[in-house]
């Protein structure tokens, strides 16, 4: 569309505050907005001025934050928020309703939060660009304690503020309410006109006020207490959190500390780079890595009671050089995982009576599932294992590590340390008499052939497989030269799976699909008839994200005489898929993400970014008839 058109912008009352501002400072021009204001019109999913600017690439959040932090915006919070995009203008109708209510007179921004409505990060995030204030992080930041005897700890507690350093004839406060008056009234008492404030949130300054409470009154207090301390807490938190990693990451001015919270990066906190070392060394020890090595790369082990949690930890410790110091990355296994019932993994319901009876049910031959690092093959697997597991089978495992443990079956758990390596507990596996053989992954020609060997003498392998999907798996074992007639003669059932997050219940709303929606993912309007498509708003109980647990989109092929034989004519992956699809019923991960979308379960946005697009998926009304699903 031509951006030289010469329509008059919007009027001025419609565009908004900021984006007046932008146009001012000559940030956006004028035909630039009035192409933002037709696209915005355009949208089925309505969006504000600003964030049409982003996606059209107009302004850049950068731009955006110096713009307003040099330019005081005179506009009411609400307002401000509703016109960033971090607020919806009917959840604030809500919370100034409420606040009309309320007996005990609360502020706009505290009704916010408690309610929910705002996620506390962005709402000072706000407040420094409308007030100019810097938003800061306490926890990397050194304290002058000498400030302590200008303003008081005790009344540093009563109003939440932390006196930080001099800075010329300054002292810089940071506190967690800039609009509160009391505090710029306590500091007008103790300072005069020589504070200038900072914004940190309400929990770093508790903490920081309680660290500095402790070291008053223990002046001596250990170095190695304190950081095990730290590391204690952090593990702490990942389980309350529901983590499966946690990254300590050095940077330039900072240790940064994030979690991986249903398969996504989540900043937890930051610390100040001076205690890396001490806290490399302390988990070092833990792991049994060696603390003098400080220039290849380790790995180890730990063991950790969470007291708080009452469970035990299995941690698996990678620690990787950077050009900043030791990134520490730790995996955390809880070995008293409860099982997932096979009928509870999330398969469709014809599609589970196929994998049960067509693949898990069958006496010999191998089953793999395939998929990325944290696509849930492990958890699939364990309820397979759990399903066949009776007093009269056999079966016998080599993972690296045993990640959750099964009571009635030999598990070894690999450490090539001690010389208990893949290849020579592989050699030893099947000397033990066993009716069924799990290996934790297949990595190698050795481990592809050991198991394509152990299913020719008459036992049933199951294994996992690192591949984009269900063809691809088989593509791959051609690729590590296991002839195509021992593939197609001994694999029975390929599954791939993916985990995708599930769409928060208490903050879901509908979503209607943009035409861009439809366009990249290859159907019309007519194929989605039906569908009741959702997007979490974000809440407290999704920690802002939308997003709470996760949900498995799967692709299963059962190997039939057809699919075979494309096998061994080594037909390309195309052709195996699309003759899988004609004659095994298989439905694409695709295909299967979209009927679990439809349902309210995963959002669009996940399904077009997370599953592989391979070909035109079928129509809902047809998928859900193959499924076996009634909605």
């Amino acid at each position: 569309m031509d951006l030289q058109s010469k329509e008059t912008p919007v009027p001025s009352t419609e565009n908004g505050m900021i984006t007046n501002l932008l146009l001012k400072e000559s940030i956006i021009s004028e035909q630039q907005l009035v192409y933002a204001v037709r696209i915005r019109n355009k949208l089925s999913t309505p969006k504000t001025m600003i964030d049409t600017l982003l996606d059209l690439g107009y302004l850049t959040g950068e731009t955006l934050q110096k713009t307003l932090r040099n330019n005081r915006v005179n506009i009411r919070l609400g307002d401000f928020l509703v016109e960033l995009g971090y607020l919806r203008e009917s959840d604030l109708k809500q919370a100034l309703g409420i606040q009309v209510e309320s007996k005990s007179k609360q502020r706009l921004g505290e009704i916010l939060i408690d309610r929910g409505f705002i996620e506390e990060r962005k709402l000072l995030e706000a407040l420094s660009y409308q007030l100019g204030y810097p938003l800061i992080e306490l926890s990397f930041v050194a304290i002058d304690r000498t400030l302590l005897s200008v303003i008081p700890l005790a009344v540093c507690r009563e109003l939440e503020i932390v006196p930080i350093r001099r800075e010329d004839s300054f002292v810089i406060l940071a506190l967690s309410d800039p609009l509160d008056q009391k505090s710029h009234d306590c500091a007008r008492k103790f300072l005069g006109d020589k504070a200038r404030f900072v914004i940190a949130s309400k929990e770093s300054i508790r903490d920081t006020l309680r660290a500095l409470e402790r070291s008053t009154n223990n002046p001596v207090a250990s170095d190695e207490n304190s950081i095990i301390g730290i590391i204690n807490t952090l593990l702490d938190d990942a389980v309350e959190e529901g983590a499966s990693d946690i990254h300590i990451e050095p940077m330039n001015d900072r240790l940064r500390v994030r979690f991986r919270l249903d398969g996504v990066m989540h900043h937890h906190k930051d610390f100040p780079k001076e205690i890396a070392p001490q806290l490399s060394t302390r988990i070092k020890v833990m792991a049994q890595a060696d603390i003098a090595e400080k220039r290849r790369h380790q790995d180890g082990r730990m063991l950790f009671k969470s007291h708080k949690h009452g469970i035990d930890l299995d941690l698996r410790i990678s620690i990787f050089i950077t050009i900043y110091g030791e990134k520490i990355v730790m995996r955390l296994l809880n070995n008293k995982t409860s099982l997932l019932d096979i009928k509870e993994i999330g398969m469709a319901p014809r599609m589970l009576e196929h994998f049960i009876y067509e693949a898990v049910e069958v006496p010999t031959g191998v089953m793999i599932i395939t998929g990325p690092t944290g696509s849930g093959k492990t958890c699939t697997l364990y309820s397979c294992v759990n399903y066949l597991n009776d007093v009269n089978t056999s079966i016998i495992t080599a993972e690296d590590p045993v990640e959750i443990v099964i009571e009635g079956i030999s598990q070894c758990s690999i450490n090539s340390k001690i010389g208990v390596t893949f290849e020579e507990t592989l050699r030893h596996i099947v000397r033990q008499d066993p009716d069924i053989i799990v290996l934790g992954e297949i990595r190698d020609h050795f481990s592809a052939e050991t198991a394509i060997q152990a299913a020719l003498t008459g036992h049933k392998v199951l294994t996992t497989f690192h591949t984009e999907d269900s063809i691809g798996g088989l593509i791959r074992l051609m690729n590590m030269e296991i002839e195509a007639f021992l593939i197609s003669s001994t694999v029975v059932c390929v599954v791939a799976q993916r985990l995708l997050r599930r769409v928060c219940p208490d903050c879901a709303e509908p979503y209607i699909p943009t035409p861009l929606d439809l366009s990249r993912l290859n159907v019309t309007a007519n194929d989605l008839v039906g569908a009741e498509f959702k997007l979490g708003r974000g809440c407290k109980a999704c920690r802002f994200s939308g997003y709470r647990g996760r949900v498995g989109v799967f692709e299963l092929l059962v190997m039939n005489e057809l699919v075979k034989n494309a096998i061994l004519n080594k037909m390309s992956s195309y052709e195996i898929r699309k003759i899988s699809i004609e004659t095994s019923g298989m439905v694409t991960l695709i295909e299967d993400g979209l009927v679990k979308g439809a349902r309210g379960e995963i959002s669009l946005k996940e399904i077009i970014s997370d599953l592989p697009r391979l070909g035109k998926p079928r129509s809902l009304g047809e998928l859900r008839r193959i499924l076996g699903v009634t909605r």
